[in-house]
């Protein structure tokens, strides 16, 4: 870094992941990221959350945050999401690619997918 201006930049130009990381919608996606689930991949998974939810244009619903381990190591990496009146929902053994599919299908649809959860592991 060269100026206080190369700073700004690179602060607005990851001022959405962060904000969307740290935002206050009604929707909370919640990714396990103690050690059992970054050797299981959850960073990838962690960041695929991020950027699809970024791009459905559903930051101002959806918080994308992480936590420590979530008690079921097992079946790494595990997401969780938490809407108003709801049941939770708990994603099990997930990837980037189906992280993508629960934000186009679960987040944005509606529909939970059954297959991924852990009733279905």
């Amino acid at each position: 870094m060269k100026s206080l201006a190369e700073l700004a930049a690179i602060r607005e130009k990851m001022k959405d992941k962060v904000v969307l990381r740290e935002g206050t919608g009604d929707v909370r996606v919640v990714v396990g990221m103690a050690t059992c689930g970054i050797a299981a991949g959850a960073r990838p998974v962690l960041n695929a959350f991020v950027e699809e939810v970024n791009k459905a244009g559903l930051a101002e619903k959806v918080t994308v945050s992480q936590t420590g381990c979530i008690g079921i190591c097992q079946y790494e990496p595990v997401v969780e999401i938490f809407e108003a009146d709801k049941e939770k929902v708990t994603y099990v053994k997930m990837t980037a690619e189906k992280a993508a599919e629960v934000v186009e299908k679960h987040l944005k649809g509606g529909q939970v997918i059954t297959e991924y959860t852990i009733t279905n592991a």
